[in-house]
């Protein structure tokens, strides 16, 4: 199920969206010239590994200086492979636009920082013990997810859904779209729980720690003027 679209038209170019995109594919861009040790170790010292944080005598030993949680901001821009870049990158493409459009600028970059910062601090919350670094702009994504949850629940998404060789569209809600991609990581969750060993690399609590951060947070940056533009387009 990928999304392709969405029906909510956008009133100014989401410059902080299409930049943070461009970063995290130069970031891509440089890792994948580089040799495989220096991509470990960059992994490690700007991915947020949470064992780092739960033992620091054991990420001394490693060889993690201290960073402060710096790598919990930088972690959003890494990304460990090419289906996980082009993944966050489409929700991004079709989802961020219309949030920046809401906040403006300056408040959704700001929003977007804060939302993947959560999402990262739950991750660590709820998985300290674990040694593999957490990177990926999904959680501050989920962020933005669950900002347009809230406000676009009306608009209509554009589904592929690939059916053997076949690709068929389908036009779903937003709403009965995002709450399906909830389902599913809470399911994910659910079985990581149950059967450990099933498990994916994918941070599952990140993503549900950054929407309801979304959710819930994302009424304080929103610039009230282009709000009634936006409800007085729609409704008309």
């Amino acid at each position: 199920m990928i999304p392709i679209r969405d029906s909510i038209p956008c009133h100014s170019r989401p410059i902080v969206s299409w930049s943070i995109m461009a970063v995290c594919i130069v970031i891509f861009a440089i890792m994948l010239a580089m040799p495989d040790y220096m991509v470990q170790r960059m992994l490690h010292l700007y991915g947020m590994v949470p064992f780092r944080y739960t033992n620091p005598v054991w990420s001394q030993h490693f060889g993690l200086p201290p960073d402060y949680h710096l790598s919990f901001l930088t972690s959003l821009f890494i990304h460990g492979g090419w289906g996980h870049l082009i993944a966050n990158m489409m929700f991004m493409w079709i989802f961020a636009d219309n949030i920046e459009d809401l906040m403006g600028h300056k408040r959704f970059l700001a929003f977007y920082l804060l939302c993947g910062v959560i999402a990262t601090y739950v991750q660590w919350y709820f998985a300290q013990n674990l040694v593999v670094p957490v990177v990926g702009a999904s959680g501050a994504i989920a962020g933005v997810l669950g900002a347009y949850f809230v406000r676009f629940p009306q608009a209509r998404v554009v589904i592929l859904v690939p059916i053997l060789f076949f690709p068929l569209f389908f036009e779903v809600p937003a709403i009965a779209f995002l709450g399906l991609w909830v389902i599913m990581q809470l399911q994910e969750l659910t079985t990581a729980a149950v059967f450990p060993g099933a498990a994916s690399e994918s941070a599952w609590w990140a993503h549900l720690g950054g929407f309801i951060a979304g959710a819930v947070l994302h009424s304080g940056f929103i610039d009230k003027t282009q709000l009634a533009v936006i409800r007085a387009e729609m409704e008309g």
